[in-house]
Parts: C-alpha cells; structure tokens; sequence
C-alpha cells in the first residue's frame, strides 16, 4: 500500500493521509445536504410533484456518487482530491434545465450522462488538451465568476434577503423574518469561521445554525440522527428514460454547459491543488488523463445513480494544507462519505435558512476569478463582463456563457485580434445564436 501510493517518495505516513481526507470530507460535507435541497427545488413552494427529485432518493445518490468518485480518483490517479456533485452545477441543473426550460429531471439527468460519456472520450482521445486551449481563459474566469454571482442570488433569494418587488424587479426583504435571521446569523457565523481558517468552516456554520434554529423552535428536532439508507429507486436509472428526447437545440446547450463547466472546472481544481502539494513536475501534472478519466467516469456514475455533474472540489486544498500528499486521502474520503449514509434523518433539519449561507459563502469563493481578467482591455471586458452579469440577472448559467461566447468573436474581430479567435468559438458562436433563435421560436 505504502509502494502504490509513493509514501516514501513524498514524505507522508497513514496519519497524515488520515487527517487529510478527514479535513477534506469536513469542507465539503455541505454537499450531502445542500445538493438534495437543490435539485428537489425545496426552496420553491407551490411546484408539481414530479418536477421535484426525491431528497432522499439524492442525498444517497449523492453519498455514493462522492464516495466512488473519490475512489475512482485516489486509486486510479492516486492524488488527494476528492469529488462529489458540483456546487454551480447543481444550479444550473436545478433553477435553469428544470426550473426555466421546464425539461424533467429524468432528461436533465440524462444530459449529464452523455456529457459524461463525451467528457470521457475527449479525455480517451486527447483532444481536451485542444479543447481547454481553444476557449480563452478570460472567458473561463468570467463564467466561475458568474457562477459564483448566481449561486450567491439564489442564496439570498433562499433566505429572504431578496425578494419579488414587481416595481424593480427584486428588492430588500423582510429583515425582521425569523428564517431570514436565521440565514443571516448563519452568513455571520460561517464568515467568522472561515475568515478565522477553520476547516469544514461552511459545514461547521450549518451545523451551527441548525442547532440555532432547533433552540428557536424554527426548525423541528430530528427524531434521530442515524436512520436507514434512503431508496435509490426513486432516481436509480432514471437518465436512461428519456434518452431519446436530447436531440434538441436546447439540450444540446444544455449538454454543453454541462460538459463546459464541468471540463474546466476540474482542470483547474486538478492544477491548484497538485501544486499546492508539490505533485506537478516541469510544470506538468503526472497521470492528468487518469485524473480527468476518474473525474468523467464519477459524472456517468453519479448520472445513472441520480444526481448532476460530479467532479473534483477545491475543498480538496484543505485536505493538503493538512498534510495530504497521495491518493490515500481520497480513499479515506471515500470512506466517509459511504460512512454519511447513515446519517439521513438530519435532512429534515435543513431547510432554506440552513443552505442559503452555504450558498451565499461559496459564490464568494467563486469569484476570486474576477482579478485575473484584463477589465483595461475593452474587447476582453465586454464579453467577460457579460457572461458574468447575465447569469444572475437571466437566472440560467447557460444563457450568460451564449452571451459571452457571441460577443467574443464579434468583440475581437473588431479590434483586429480574429488570428487569436480558435475555430472552435466560431462553432460555439453559431451553436449558441441558433440557440436564442430556438428559444425565441
């Protein structure tokens, strides 16, 4: 064991890698909670029963698919990085494909299927390395950015904090609520742990707020805390329903928003925390394929298990600063998450006051994106720019990349920079103009 995974050769030991994967599962524990809350839509009353996905048919999907996700990674890629559905993603997923589109979760599921299996054989063939260097990084950064500005609104829309005005469109809400103080003492709290570098800062704030909210009568007492594993029926196998029905314009944006987000995303988590601990050499990461191999086979998994994309979390980092070198760590996270299982019944203690913080904290670690891009350069900042604020204000994370991605081409062909635009923008351009056209048809 000490041999696979390189104990020697990177100066680590079984605590170490212990204590590692136990921080890493702290960070990004939230998940288990906050991802059966989003994609059952629990923070919108008054929606037809099917259009909401089963909580605790997700929370076990979710459990599973971090868990073998995880895996996959530390055994295949053997790096300390641990996966789990996407935060962002699940947004989309949820407020944008479901919500907006109107498309049913089985065929919502069914688009991060096939984004996975195609996420797999970009990876198989070699062609994500042309992919990743054909979309500029100023538009990669603005659409984490903008990301981190709509998951941050559906935040403050969870707790109350803005509402509905129809004179201005949205407004201040009712700051003396009770969910509503409770959301915001838990963006107190959380902020206060994370500023004071706790790690698992935002599971530690939810934790806290549901007790708070247990003591004010706002939220009811579980009657347990360990339960049976929730049935996986409810979603199990559902992204093979309604294969037949993505051959749109719509889920073909939609597969690609999926696939898009999902391939830089873990790109750039893959980069960060492999140098964070010392693993990339010549300024190359070692086994890069088997990463993104591990990352595309959890997506396909998670799909069929019942839930959206799932890839590598940048909580992975605190894993690291922990003293996590090898993929052991990973396996331990695994483990845990499997662990998670049995811990269902505290769904019931989460409720909208509970994840808006979670929400709200995560958007603003998202956005730290927005100081690597060139504002001083106009036909950089207008596209970036526009994919940013278009995602909150449209409410769809798809509909801000299509602006963005229209506005490149146009922005840099004026400015006489068309030599810089790759081939494949000028594909994502037309895709993405008969994509408004689809729409407005």
């Amino acid at each position: 064991m000490k041999k696979y995974f390189q104990f020697e050769e990177l100066g680590t030991s079984y605590r170490r890698e212990f204590i590692g994967g136990l921080t890493t599962f702290l960070s990004m524990a939230y998940i288990l909670f906050v991802n059966p809350f989003t994609l059952s839509l629990g923070a919108i009353p008054d929606l037809p029963a099917e259009m909401r996905m089963d909580q605790g048919a997700v929370f076990t999907a979710t459990a599973l698919a971090a868990a073998i996700g995880s895996l996959i990674m530390g055994l295949l890629a053997r790096y300390p990085i641990a996966l789990a559905p996407g935060m962002g993603l699940n947004a989309f997923f949820a407020f944008t494909v479901i919500l907006t589109f109107n498309i049913p979760w089985q065929t919502a599921l069914s688009g991060v299927f096939v984004s996975g299996l195609i996420f797999i054989l970009l990876t198989l063939t070699g062609v994500r390395e042309k992919i990743i260097n054909s979309i500029p990084a100023e538009l990669k950064y603005a659409v984490g950015a903008g990301i981190g500005l709509f998951i941050t609104f559906i935040g403050f829309q969870n707790a109350g904090i803005i509402v509905n005005n129809d004179a201005v469109l949205v407004g201040l809400g009712d700051l003396r609520n009770p969910e509503t103080l409770l959301a915001i003492f838990g963006v107190i709290v959380t902020v206060i742990l994370m500023v004071r570098g706790v790690n698992g800062g935002i599971f530690y704030g939810m934790l806290i707020t549901s007790i708070v909210g247990i003591i004010f009568g706002l939220i009811d007492m579980p009657k347990q805390i360990v339960g049976e594993i929730p049935s996986l029926a409810p979603t199990f196998g559902a992204a093979f329903e309604n294969l037949d029905q993505i051959f749109t314009i719509q889920m073909l944006v939609v597969i690609l928003t999926f696939l898009f987000v999902d391939f830089f995303d873990t790109a750039g988590t893959l980069v960060a925390v492999a140098n964070q601990a010392g693993l990339l050499k010549n300024n190359q990461l070692p086994r890069a394929g088997k990463a993104l191999l591990s990352d595309s086979i959890a997506t396909v998994v998670g799909a069929i298990l019942g839930t959206s994309t799932t890839t590598s979390y940048i909580e992975s980092s605190a894993g690291v600063a922990a003293g996590a070198r090898t993929g052991f760590a990973s396996v331990v996270t695994a483990g845990l998450f499997l662990l998670s299982l049995l811990f269902s019944p505290l769904l019931g203690v989460i409720t909208a006051s509970v994840t808006a913080p979670a929400l709200i904290i995560v958007g603003i670690l998202m956005v730290s994106s927005l100081g690597q891009i060139p504002w001083n350069k106009f036909e950089i900042a207008v596209p970036a720019f526009l994919t940013i604020i278009s995602m909150p204000l449209t409410y769809s994370i798809a509909t801000g990349i299509a602006i963005g991605f229209i506005f490149y081409p146009i922005t840099m062909l004026m400015k006489g920079r068309g030599k810089e635009i790759h081939p494949v923008m000028y594909g994502l351009f037309v895709i993405f103009i008969l994509y408004f056209i689809f729409l407005a048809g």
